[in-house]
């Protein structure tokens, strides 16, 4: 889509050969003064032409006047041909029979709706993402695509899914997901919006995942397995901790020659040690009141 869209041929901004509109005032009250004057000397006629064409004068300079706001720009057109693109804020002024469009420049926030997206593994998830975007080309906006807005729109959609069905959700064996690569996945996910807003002279400057989840009709089952994988890796750190804690009381054991033991104490006290460690309860000391091996 993004390829297709860019092999397509696409207008560029360029400046518009625009005036101040305080320049122009300036020449309506001179006109002012004219027609004035050629009224009051209207005995003679042509004193009387001079001031209607004084007044028709300011009448068609009056009519080009338009105003822009900061972060504001202005298209011109003449006759359906693009003439340029006026960004100086102010009173402005141009021909009255150059047409002009204004267009927004400034940021512009979007929040998706929830959509729901298969990951990489097929699960059903919901997925929503915000975006931070602009208009940075106003030729592109408004000649290259039908409505800029609705576009942004639209791709914004197609960019969540397409990078939701990217990744799988999460995973331990997996280098990079949904849930776990937050950085990752936005950084993609502005990459594909700008390929894809980029026919229109859309730039996205920010963009994130908000909402991530699985689908209603599998999270319940999911919820165990995510209970599951976090009960089983605690009891991996345990077992691991356990070991090492047995290996190095039989080590120190034996170096400091507390006690002597054959394979088979040695294999019992393993046992104990093992249990002590790694049971959910507390243990109840058994007291020996004989010997070693009674």
């Amino acid at each position: 889509m993004p390829d297709t869209l860019s092999s397509m041929t696409a207008s560029r901004e360029y400046a518009a050969p625009g005036t101040s509109g305080y320049t122009m005032l300036g020449a309506i009250v001179a006109l002012t003064l004219v027609a004035v004057f050629g009224v009051v000397n209207g005995i003679n006629p042509a004193f009387l032409a001079l001031a209607v064409l004084a007044v028709l004068a300011a009448v068609l300079v009056a009519a080009g006047f338009y105003m822009i706001q900061p972060n504001q720009g202005a298209a011109i057109t003449l006759f359906g041909s693009y003439r340029g693109t006026d960004r100086a804020t102010g009173l402005r002024w141009t021909w009255p029979w150059m047409m002009k469009t204004k267009v927004s420049v400034r940021t512009n926030n979007i929040v998706s709706d929830k959509l729901k997206v298969n990951d990489l593994r097929g699960n059903p998830i919901e997925i929503a993402a915000n975006v931070v975007w602009r208009v940075s080309d106003t030729a592109q906006a408004l000649y290259d695509v039908d409505n800029y807005k609705a576009f942004v729109d639209v791709q914004v959609e197609a960019a969540v899914r397409t990078i939701g069905s990217r990744y799988p959700y999460d995973g331990e064996d997996e280098d990079r997901t949904l849930r776990g690569s937050h950085e990752a996945v936005n950084a993609e996910l502005r990459i594909e919006l700008n390929e894809r807003l980029r026919v229109a002279g859309i730039t996205v400057d920010e963009c994130g995942l908000t909402h991530l989840a699985y689908a209603p009709e599998i999270a319940g089952a999911m919820l165990r397995r995510q209970q599951a994988e976090a009960v089983i890796s605690a009891r991996r750190k345990l077992v691991e901790g356990a070991v090492s804690m047995v290996e190095m009381a039989l080590e120190e054991l034996s170096a400091k020659q507390v006690v002597e033991l054959d394979d088979e104490r040695r294999a019992a006290m393993v046992s104990n040690l093992m249990v002590v460690l790694c049971g959910e309860r507390d243990t109840q000391p058994v007291v020996n009141a004989g010997s070693l091996y009674n």
